[in-house]
């Protein structure tokens, strides 16, 4: 069975198409500036065997963008695929599914209505979302498709830890509790734990850190989330590259009068301008504040450690939560890639019986552990792969 990913932004979409025989990526790209006009053009890029090929043209809306796609897919020199109809099924990354969806679901048109209410939840990600799912269903009716929540994963964490403190009629009316994010990687990396302990998912509790520009931790217990960083929003919990994560919502008001700011434009702030980048004032990636640093910008390290000390702050709360941790596991792009960044995440828990092997912080492709062989908890670096957790909920539902 094949099955294509589909993971679409405002103005990207991002795509795998994979052969769940053996699980192999069989290509691999995106579509970036759907949309957007300016100096630069539109691009849609595809990966095969090792090889990228990228070509420029005009992506005015994401229905071109993936018949682009396609086109690539087939191609009679460098496509995966002969023709469309070896494509078996859809799989789409949605992140917030609302109070309405709480695992995947095939989608029909009662789905598709329902998920229309749920937009308001993720107003940055879900009418992307929609826009993806509506080209794929225009230029392949006949294709089954599944909608993947990264909220899913979330949706154990028992009321104590989902709810906020605010009058409870608005849970009631509006659903506003914590819905988390980075659910599918959560999921995986759960159980790619438990296969590295040689346990079963149900029988392990670990702290997963998912870092990279969007950022989240989740404390899982007998392999079930009961708690996550994020929130109703992924705005909430850790300094992200341009998030600000936790912070009091009176500052948000003050700024505003200041500065005479609707509250879309703070919000817009939040999550755009704040984070490393609002502290920095440079950029919100870890390579560039690394290299700031290093050269003595003052900012730039302040950035670096309000983002590590926020990441332990919550592994301390979560080892708190769950009472015994058998691992803390670090993935995505920081998490695989910076263990520099993971080194001073942990740096002081050795208290805690928590000791970091520094032998491969150097190296930026490291997997494995990382923590002494003395160490109380296990540390480990495991590249999380949500496109084929997707893929097997994807292929679960349509079998």
């Amino acid at each position: 069975m094949k099955i294509l990913v589909v993971n679409c932004g405002s103005s990207s979409l991002k795509y795998q198409l994979i052969n769940m025989d053996n699980d192999e990526v069989l290509a691999s790209g995106k579509c970036d500036r759907i949309g957007v006009k300016g100096m630069e053009m539109p691009f849609v890029e595809y990966k095969r065997n090792g090889k990228k090929h990228v070509k420029e043209l005009e992506l005015p809306n994401h229905t071109v963008a993936f018949e682009a796609v396609l086109a690539f897919l087939t191609d009679a020199e460098i496509g995966a695929i002969k023709d469309v109809s070896e494509i078996d099924a859809i799989g789409h990354r949605i992140v917030n599914g609302g109070p309405s969806f709480t695992k995947s679901v095939v989608i029909t048109p009662d789905v598709l209505e329902e998920y229309n209410k749920c937009i308001e939840y993720a107003p940055l990600h879900n009418p992307a979302h929609l826009q993806g799912i509506n080209a794929c269903m225009s230029l392949m009716p006949n294709v089954p498709e599944v909608l993947v929540f990264d909220t899913s994963f979330h949706r154990t964490i028992p009321e104590k830890a989902a709810l906020y403190a605010i009058p409870y009629e608005y849970y009631e009316k509006y659903g506003i509790k914590r819905y988390g994010a980075h659910g599918i990687s959560h999921q995986f990396i759960t159980k790619a734990a438990a296969e590295k302990l040689g346990k079963k998912p149900e029988e392990i509790n670990i702290i997963s850190c998912h870092l990279g520009n969007g950022a989240s931790l989740a404390a899982i217990e007998k392999g079930k989330c009961v708690d996550t960083s994020m929130g109703l929003t992924p705005l909430e919990g850790l300094v992200m590259g341009t998030r600000s994560g936790d912070v009091d919502p009176a500052v948000l008001q003050f700024v505003m009068k200041k500065e005479n700011l609707s509250i879309d434009e703070m919000l817009n702030i939040l999550n755009k301008k704040s984070g490393m980048l609002g502290v920095s004032g440079a950029t919100g990636d870890m390579r560039d504040l690394k290299g700031l640093r290093d050269k003595g910008d003052k900012r730039a390290e302040l950035a670096l450690e309000m983002f590590s000390y926020r990441v332990r702050k919550y592994i301390g709360a979560y080892m708190a939560v769950l009472g015994h941790v058998d691992a803390i596991i670090f993935e995505g792009g920081i998490g695989e890639h910076n263990l520099d960044a993971v080194a001073k995440s942990v740096e002081g828990l050795e208290e805690f019986g928590i000791k970091l092997d520094r032998t491969n912080l150097a190296d930026e492709c490291y997997e494995g552990i990382i923590s002494t062989p003395d160490s109380r908890i296990p540390m480990y670096v495991i590249p999380t792969n949500e496109e084929l957790e997707i893929a097997k909920e994807t292929m679960e539902l349509v079998k």
